[in-house]
């Protein structure tokens, strides 16, 4: 049965459907870090969230995005160690070894990223810095405009906005306006937040208190996330610089040398923020890819 049949006869049934097919986390193979850390629990609402940590000095935080896992950080772990930091890696609630979140196995919520970050924070020590890829490096804003504190905030291939993913969610699967604004509504009340909570550019600009350094980093060839969300998100938040590559992709800039070595030297104080030239094109987001970015 498509979505505009159940639409038509059921249309409860079709936003429900929806917001379950929205909150899927996409399923992947987990590896670890080749070097081991030290692996503890932080009871976040009552659930599991594994972390890992290794080294001494200031804590640089690493929370990955939608499917992913903690382990994809691996590239970052030697250099952030060699320059003198403690690392510290999450398993966001569903994801990786950690238990699954409020809206059960195999499904998950923007918000819980963020929080499960927040509660690791208090639980091992203030943050110098703060690295988020995808819906990590979302989830990772929307924590600040929150209140974490961190002297520095790198987004990778982050997302600005819930909402026009949505829309390529619904044209994906053909669901109606009607349906997608249903199944938002819903969320809305699940996750006891407003979508609007979600816009980072609307919220770094109605900012009252300081944000911290902010450096992100885009691929102009994401075909996941839209290039120009990292555009949005620079405009919007006092001081952000803005580092777009090429070629790399929405997960390879995650594991590419020089984005790394750029990412450690900055925060490291050792350098200034990498620049590249001004991207005039970029390819647009395939249909019906989805960064996942929603309550």
């Amino acid at each position: 049965m498509t979505f505009r049949t159940l639409d038509t006869v059921a249309p409860a049934a079709a936003v429900a459907l929806a917001e379950r097919l929205w909150c899927t986390i996409p399923k992947g193979p987990v590896r670890p870090f080749d070097t081991p850390g030290e692996q503890f629990v932080v009871p976040v609402d009552g659930r599991a969230v594994v972390v890992e940590s290794w080294g001494e000095g200031p804590i640089v935080y690493l929370l990955h995005g939608w499917g992913g896992w903690r382990g994809q950080f691996g590239g970052f772990l030697g250099p952030l160690l060699d320059a003198g930091f403690r690392v510290v890696a999450l398993d966001a609630p569903g994801h990786g070894d950690s238990a699954p979140g409020a809206f059960g196995k195999g499904r998950g919520l923007l918000p819980e990223l963020s929080v499960a970050l927040t509660r690791v924070v208090e639980a091992v020590g203030p943050a110098h810095a703060v690295i988020g890829h995808s819906l990590g490096g979302s989830a990772a804003a929307i924590a600040v405009l929150d209140g974490l504190r961190t002297e520095h905030l790198v987004l990778v291939a982050a997302a600005a906005d819930p909402i026009p993913y949505t829309r390529d969610f619904a044209a994906a699967f053909g669901i109606s306006e009607a349906v997608r604004t249903g199944f938002l509504t819903k969320l809305e009340r699940r996750v006891k937040r407003r979508m609007s909570d979600f816009d980072i550019p609307a919220r770094a600009r109605a900012a009252v208190s300081a944000l911290p350094k902010a450096l992100v980093v885009h691929d102009a060839g994401d075909k996941e996330v839209r290039h120009s969300d990292a555009g949005a998100v620079v405009a919007a938040w006092p001081g952000a610089d803005l580092w777009s590559t090429e070629g790399l992709g929405h997960r390879r800039i995650l594991r590419a040398p020089e984005v790394v070595a750029g990412v450690v030297s900055r925060l490291a104080g050792s350098g200034a923020a990498p620049t590249a030239a001004p991207v005039e094109h970029e390819a647009p987001a395939e249909p019906g890819t989805r960064v996942h970015a929603t309550a």
